[in-house]
């Protein structure tokens, strides 16, 4: 009988430590090592060099076989930035933010998950919009280099968490 109420309080003392830990959490940006910073700050400089229009920049970034999927379709190499540039040049803008990042390093390797929160100004107008974006990099001679990029654009009514994938 002892052992039981050790055990029932023990259980009880673990999950009051864990609802403590988590509520303390919440609302709260979560510290990143120096790579993971890193692999932030190379998401965010093609973005940049995007916003622009900067092919050197853009090269910069990421590595000679990058490739993105976006809006549906491949995007090899350049490709994407002769689409944004086109876009600019029938006056479409577009905002872009690395929000929410969830970063992982594996020695010279790394992913991120992160929801880009921003907007798309045209002819009708400024609207917000969000994508749930992810890419991989490779550490090449001590800097981070981009080889993959997905972006699925968040519709402006998301569907439920309880649909069905199939």
């Amino acid at each position: 009988m002892l052992m039981r109420v050790r055990g029932v309080f023990a259980a009880a003392a673990l999950a009051l430590m864990f609802f403590v830990a988590v509520d303390s959490s919440i609302g709260q940006e979560i510290a990143l090592g120096a790579d993971q910073g890193q692999v932030v700050d190379t998401v965010k400089a093609v973005f940049a060099a995007a916003t622009v229009d900067d092919l050197a920049k853009f090269h910069a970034v990421v590595a000679p076989r990058f490739y993105l999927y976006d809006a549906g379709a491949r995007f090899d190499g350049d490709a994407i930035m002769a689409l944004i540039k086109a876009q600019h040049a029938k006056g479409t803008r577009y905002v872009w933010n690395v929000t929410e990042p969830d970063v992982h390093v594996i020695g010279d390797t790394a992913w991120i998950a992160y929801v880009n929160k921003g907007a798309v100004t045209d002819e009708s107008g400024t609207r917000a919009q969000s994508w749930l974006e992810s890419a991989f990099l490779e550490r090449h001679g001590g800097v981070w280099k981009i080889v993959f990029m997905h972006s699925t654009r968040v519709p402006a009514t998301p569907p439920s968490a309880t649909v069905s994938m199939r």
